[in-house]
């Protein structure tokens, strides 16, 4: 990864944090995504005390239409070309108990920031991966999946954190197996990663869960993905760790697939 430029979204803590310094630390350029100045600082500082090259730190809070849109204007601004996008930020379950939140655009937290922002920012930053090509597109997800109500994908007539999360999770896998039939034959691979179950994170503290897995790993299956020549061809798999696996059944519908995407394209602007 010598000399290529990698976007992860969310590198300021649990497995973006370690791919950033691992990556950066084998010369690769980062482009550093969080919310919290002190922390984007602390990653970008390891990493230059690791020998890497200083990567750029990009402040943006994906919740918001606006945040995406102003990170991806900045790393069209820093960068002519971009070859890994890993879609890594997120929201977990939540603090046991914990209501239903809505970002500033008013939509359910877990649907804008786990599934609606890297739907967003992938799209305003394609023409840019494509001009890259070959290229990647790794989507954070997760073995936790749960079915989508079409007709409350918002969750307002019932909710719970868990769900939220799960239904976000699924969202990803389905936009990565219709973007991967879309981008087949660019040079640009899409796929979709489960890292590792409750992993040592802040998010899997904050929800009470006991942790099974270390971050590194979940680090180890996600650096696999973005640079492992072996894959270099594999697109629109989903995989649970290293193993390529079945997701939930219903990111196979292309019906729903269909109505997901007719209602993200409304809900990002296209």
């Amino acid at each position: 990864m010598t000399g290529r430029t990698v976007l992860i979204t969310g590198s300021t803590d649990g497995i973006g944090r370690r791919a950033a310094v691992r990556l950066g630390a084998a010369g690769t350029r980062v482009l550093l995504h969080g919310r919290d100045p002190a922390r984007a600082r602390a990653t970008r500082d390891e990493i230059v005390a690791a020998g890497g090259p200083e990567p750029e730190v990009l402040l943006a809070d994906l919740a918001s239409a606006a945040g995406v849109d102003g990170l991806a204007e900045r790393v069209r601004d820093r960068t002519d070309r971009l070859d890994v996008l890993v879609n890594n930020a997120g929201v977990g379950f939540g603090a046991p108990g914990a209501g239903r939140r809505v970002g500033p655009d008013g939509t359910e937290l877990r649907f804008a920031v786990n599934y609606l922002a890297g739907y967003r920012l992938t799209r305003l930053l394609l023409p840019l991966l494509l001009r890259s090509a070959p290229a990647r597109i790794v989507n954070v997800a997760s073995a936790g999946q749960e079915a989508l109500d079409l007709d409350d994908l918002q969750m307002e007539r019932s909710y719970s954190g868990v769900s939220a999360y799960r239904r976000s999770k699924l969202a990803q896998v389905m936009f990565t197996f219709d973007l991967a039939e879309e981008l087949r034959g660019t040079g640009v691979t899409v796929n979709a990663l489960h890292p590792a179950s409750l992993m040592a994170t802040t998010m899997v503290r904050e929800s009470g869960y006991a942790s099974l897995s270390t971050v590194e790993e979940g680090t180890d299956a996600l650096l696999r993905l973005i640079d492992d020549p072996g894959l270099a061809d594999v697109t629109g798999a989903y995989f649970d760790r290293t193993r390529a696996e079945r997701a939930h059944p219903q990111a196979y519908d292309r019906a729903v697939r269909r109505r997901l995407r007719e209602v993200s394209d409304r809900l990002a602007g296209r």
